[in-house]
């Protein structure tokens, strides 16, 4: 498999530190509001990293750390603490705030068919940890007490932006235009690792630390969860593009400091997904949430499907036109894939082995996703029988996740349920398979017929409130419930 690394800015052949096991680490939710399927487009992908990488035969160890604490609206070390703005917003606890936009989070994730991790930790369970990396550093000095918080120093650095070809002067102070500079830094690319002292006097979440009653800084979070469940060696971290500085780099900085070796090898960085305005959020415009699309009559899979037509290193752009046009590519697809005929004969084991080994090489080429959309059409075109045809589609969709085949059998099973009478003079109903229901729709023909409109109303009444809906047509009717 060729992956494109962030950390190179080149297309690599993905290797391990260990043959055929995968160490991989993926940046969580701060749960202090809903996601946005902006934010859903990078969990999205990740899935399919994740599922691509079992399908090729590894062996994975996926972690994902879940923010409820120390993050700050900048994404450095300024602004307010987002659980705590959440906290605010609604009234209610920090911990109450996290745990109902934890929920929130993964029932979205449910409904993209985007699998859980093998394990989820929330930032506030490892304290421990983070205080154990930060006393190293400050005893390495790598680290420094200032103002009553701990900072990492980022002049002991030989090279510290690991994503960017920046000089130091190139990057304003905090990052964000705007941004109060903060006085207790030596340089100005220093970061928290842990605060003491701060301007949030009401910050809800304390713990004691060798330095003061204070809380973790948001980037030593995702260092210290992943040494605990990934190890020393980490092999794949997965994030959206916005979280490579400062997030992403300062957790290069601070780990291998730490541990005095390289620490993860490949970076994965998914692009924004954008509106006609720019770049989606949850501060401007419509809030676009898996929510809102259900409400709006969408699939959430459609939006899935939307996604992985676009490579994950483009930046996409949502409209509603654009929904729609991948909310019509889908039906197609699945209505393609509901006209074959699954009892169609054997698998094909050669045709299927010659369209697995296509679908794996164009998937492992960064992640092609879009390619991976084609092979299930190459599929429906292969010079084979249905069986072999349902077959494959059914194993690219391990990968893919847009329930293809649930969808196709679930519109199979409606077809089949429609059934037709025919009266006489050629009068059709076609419905869903009840008798009783057929000779209320007929009876009513046959009032209409006699001019008996008192009749026909009462039995359509009747239907309705049955929770029927008759629908007249050229030659006939045909009723479904509603």
């Amino acid at each position: 498999m060729y992956l494109y690394n962030s950390a190179t800015h080149k297309k690599e052949e993905f290797k391990t530190h260990t043959p055929g096991h995968v160490e991989m680490y993926t940046c969580g939710p701060t749960v202090y509001h809903f996601a946005h399927i902006g934010n859903l487009r990078s969990y999205i992908m990740e899935d399919v990293l994740e599922k691509y990488l079992r399908y090729a035969g590894y062996d994975v160890n996926r972690v994902m750390n879940i923010t409820d604490v120390g993050h700050l609206t900048s994404d450095a070390d300024e602004g307010e603490d987002k659980m705590l703005k959440g906290a605010r917003r609604e009234h209610k606890t920090v911990m109450e705030i996290a745990q109902f936009y934890t929920d929130a989070f993964f029932s979205d994730c449910a409904k993209l068919n985007i699998k859980t991790p093998d394990t989820v930790q929330p930032a506030t369970g490892c304290i421990d940890e983070y205080i154990k990396i930060v006393s190293k550093l400050v005893d390495t000095g790598y680290a420094y007490l200032a103002g009553g918080n701990v900072y990492f120093d980022t002049s002991k650095l030989d090279h510290y932006y690991v994503f960017n070809d920046h000089d130091e002067e190139d990057l304003a102070v905090g990052v964000r235009e705007g941004v109060e500079e903060d006085t207790n830094k030596r340089n100005k690319n220093d970061f928290v690792l842990w605060f003491t002292k701060s301007k949030f006097e009401d910050q809800a979440l304390k713990w004691d630390s060798p330095w003061g009653v204070g809380y973790p800084g948001w980037h030593i979070e995702c260092s210290g969860i992943s040494m605990k469940y990934n190890g020393e060696y980490l092999d794949l971290h997965c994030g959206g593009v916005d979280n490579a500085f400062p997030h992403h780099t300062n957790e290069i900085a601070q780990s291998e400091s730490y541990l005095g070796h390289p620490w993860c090898k490949q970076w994965f960085h998914v692009h924004h997904l954008n509106t006609s305005d720019g770049k989606m959020s949850k501060s401007k415009g419509e809030f676009l949430t898996v929510s809102l699309l259900e409400e709006k009559g969408y699939d959430p899979l459609a939006y899935r499907f939307f996604c992985l037509q676009s490579h994950y290193r483009k930046a996409l752009v949502f409209t509603w036109e654009n929904l729609d046009n991948a909310v019509a590519a889908y039906d197609k697809l699945i209505a393609r894939i509901a006209a074959l005929k699954p009892e169609d004969g054997p698998v094909d084991q050669a045709v299927f082995d010659e369209y697995k080994a296509k679908f794996l090489q164009q998937m492992g080429n960064d992640l092609n996703t879009s390619m991976g959309v084609t092979a299930v059409y190459d599929a429906l075109k292969a010079k084979t029988n249905d069986a072999t045809r349902l077959a494959l589609i059914g194993d690219y969709d391990t990968v893919l996740s847009l329930s293809l085949l649930e969808k196709a059998a679930a519109k199979r099973a409606e077809a089949a349920k429609a059934t037709t009478t025919q009266a006489s003079g050629g009068y059709t109903v076609t419905g869903e398979g009840d008798p009783a229901i057929d000779a209320l729709v007929l009876q009513r023909y046959e009032a209409k017929k006699a001019k008996n409109f008192a009749e026909a109303d009462r039995i359509r009444d009747e239907l309705k409130a049955q929770g029927i809906e008759i629908i007249d047509t050229k030659g006939g009717a045909s009723w479904k419930r509603i």
